[in-house]
């Protein structure tokens, strides 16, 4: 699991300065700051370095074709105005616009907001279906 930093809003807004809009995460405008190179993902509990584990929550959904390989999953945050995207990959895992990949969409949907999520609750079809109704 990935330490968890606190920030004070001054450094938060400065982070929203500094990154681009609808493309930065908090990890990814950091790593641009540090000078870092960039698509190398925080690593979290729901979190896999390649799309090869056995344990991604989608492959069931993908079993019975409620989902595809390449399917192209949303997460539209209105109050911060603000749509991610999320790939369905062969092994039911989510790459993100990053190029970081998740076992679950709540590991996604953490990564992309930096706090706790439910992925599940969060991400829907891109015809509005979330995932939690297709369960």
């Amino acid at each position: 699991m990935s330490p968890t930093i606190r920030v004070d809003n001054e450094v938060y807004e400065e982070l929203q300065k500094r990154a681009t809009p609808f493309v930065d995460t908090p990890n990814s405008t950091l790593r641009r700051v540090l000078g870092l190179p960039p698509g190398k993902a925080p690593q979290t509990g729901g979190e896999a370095t390649a799309s090869s584990s056995p344990d991604a929550a989608l492959r069931p959904l993908l079993a019975d074709r409620r989902l595809h390989p390449g399917q192209r999953l949303v997460w539209r945050r209105r109050n911060l105005n603000r749509v991610h995207y999320a790939e369905v990959l062969e092994d039911g895992a989510l790459r993100l616009e990053d190029g970081s990949v998740h076992d679950t969409p709540s590991g996604a949907a953490t990564a992309l907001a930096g706090n706790s999520q439910n992925g599940w609750t969060a991400f829907a079809t891109e015809d509005g279906t979330l995932l939690r109704d297709m369960r």
